[in-house]
């Protein structure tokens, strides 16, 4: 896996270039020298954790031939006051929805993602302390 960063030259923004051939900006706040032109580096670190577990969640459910129509992670974090400032904290809540899903289930593929597949989150357990709760919703 790749990926390949480059300044734009102007304040503190970037540009992502992945293996995948996709690319995005990166920025930094305001007070950081940043124009707030993209997500900060530790945001998209938080979002590919969300993804990654999220993905895992819904490919579970769908292996085991459970009705899963929707999936959505909120996501909240904490960091340490001082450098290097290490996400201490995260937590979090998935709302699943689907048909006739059952609350161990739903449970058990979280447990999954969190102790098995999920690379992110098991990286980031390293230094955070990592919680989540769950909601599922009938369609």
């Amino acid at each position: 896996m790749e990926c390949k960063i480059t300044w734009t030259g102007e304040g503190m923004s970037v540009v992502a270039e992945t293996g995948s051939q996709h690319r995005l900006v990166m920025d930094g706040a305001p007070g950081a020298g940043g124009r707030n032109l993209g997500p900060r580096p530790m945001e998209l670190l938080l979002a590919g954790t969300g993804g990654c577990t999220a993905f895992d969640v819904v490919l579970i459910l769908k292996k085991g031939r459970h009705e899963v129509t929707d999936c959505e992670v909120q996501v909240s974090a904490d960091r340490a006051e001082i450098d290097p400032k290490v996400f201490t904290r995260i937590h979090f809540s998935f709302k699943v929805k689907g048909k006739g899903l059952k609350r161990e289930i739903v449970a058990r593929a979280i447990e999954l993602s969190k102790g098995k597949y999920c690379s992110a989150s098991i990286m980031l357990g390293k230094t955070a302390d990592i919680t989540h709760d769950f909601e599922i919703i009938e369609t």
